[in-house]
């Protein structure tokens, strides 16, 4: 199986170390575009922004890094019940136009009621996701083209539109491709019928597996197949005692008061998926790994994706490849800071998982030396990296 691997655009914050200003990063435009143009000449399939209060807005950075980056696909996050799906529909397919087809669109139908109710919307789980199926119901009709001149008419609970189109459709037919995450029985059924790509986040294999299995039997009843993702953090390191210790310097700096708080946080909120990421750990230290090298420390404090896969490149991309066995085609991954974190897990684990390496095919027409040239004209010795040794004796094995 081909697999897709994403990187994260954190406009939400970044630091070498959670919960503490200590090693922070100053998020601007210049930073982003690092982060944007790193996943780019890497090689990374596409970049996630995230959506919320905590964040800067992801339809404005996405735009700004469009001439930034080359062949980079954005995920970019539309709120029903924030935007009506006309506005919505506008801006989805001027940026695929601007970008050259490289959109893709996350649903995201809000599981935080504080930060929802800040925005506007006092609608209740169950309302919400009424609100989200009629939304891309009206979505999905007028970038398609139904209705033909005249527009798409559509009459729901929440939803009222008449004529709705676009003049200017998007790049990619019938439109740029639906993502989706939820772990509700309501957010399933949805997902079943309208999305893509449905994504989970980094529980154990076989919860994922469970959830793959769900939701092959609720598309089915469409008529319909599904595409799946998952969402993780990664600490990949040479080593495997590197990087759990690695794993520990990210909370090294975290108090459990702060513990507390965030979890106290996340307790009021009414996603489901939420729920399950904090039952993980439970807001204790003692028992974070919960599946052999699936690490649950970035929950304590992290709201959504609170998992992170640790390890050597070897068995990183074992755990990949595990998820990869269950249906998994599309990886979105992070790891703090995120600039260097990009490079470290594409020069590791790239080679491991069929992903082409930055720079290869070029050696043979390049003739400067590779590396830092030392006292002056002393060129550095060639050696293969621990990444490429295994791919080496993965290619003798086979």
């Amino acid at each position: 199986m081909s697999l897709n691997v994403f990187w994260f655009i954190p406009t939400h914050g970044d630091s070498r170390y959670l919960g503490t200003s200590r090693g922070a990063r100053h998020i601007n435009y210049d930073y982003l575009k690092q982060v944007a143009v790193a996943a780019d000449t890497q090689g990374y399939d596409g970049v996630l922004l995230p959506t919320g209060r905590s964040c800067e807005d992801a339809w404005v950075v996405a735009s700004s890094l469009i001439g930034a980056t080359k062949n980079l696909k954005f995920l970019v996050a539309i709120r029903p019940g924030l935007s009506s799906p006309g506005l919505s529909l506008r801006m989805a397919s001027t940026f695929d136009r601007l970008s050259n087809g490289r959109l893709l669109v996350n649903v995201v139908t809000g599981g935080d009621q504080g930060e929802l109710e800040a925005d506007g919307v006092f609608a209740d789980h169950t309302e919400r996701y009424e609100i989200t199926d009629e939304f891309l119901r009206v979505w999905r009709a007028a970038l398609s083209g139904e209705g033909g001149d005249k527009g798409y008419d559509f009459s729901g609970k929440h939803i009222k539109v008449k004529g709705a189109k676009t003049l200017y459709p998007p790049v990619q037919k019938p439109y740029p491709p639906l993502y989706f995450g939820g772990s509700s029985g309501p957010a399933h059924e949805l997902a079943a019928e309208q999305v893509d790509v449905y994504l989970t986040w980094g529980e154990p294999p076989a919860a994922v597996a469970e959830k793959i299995a769900d939701m092959r039997a609720r598309a089915a009843k469409y008529g319909r197949t599904l595409r799946f993702g998952i969402r993780l953090h990664v600490i990949v390191r040479e080593t495997n005692e590197a990087a759990w210790k690695a794993a520990d310097e990210l909370i090294s700096h975290l108090d459990d008061e702060v513990i507390a708080k965030a979890q106290a946080s996340f307790a009021k909120m009414d996603s489901v998926g939420q729920q399950r990421m904090a039952a993980l750990h439970g807001g204790k230290r003692d028992k974070l790994e919960v599946s052999p090298n699936l690490w649950a420390g970035v929950g304590l404090v992290r709201g959504g994706a609170g998992t992170a896969l640790v390890g050597d490149p070897e068995t990183v991309a074992e755990r990949m490849h595990e998820y990869a066995a269950l249906g998994i085609d599309t990886f979105i991954l992070s790891g703090y800071p995120h600039l260097e974190e990009s490079y470290r897990f594409a020069e590791l684990v790239f080679p491991l998982i069929g992903k082409a390496v930055p720079g290869a095919g070029e050696s043979t027409s390049i003739t400067g030396p590779f590396g830092e040239i030392m006292a002056n004209n002393i060129v550095p010795i060639s050696r293969p990296s621990p990444s490429q040794q295994a791919q080496g004796k993965l290619q003798s094995q086979s």
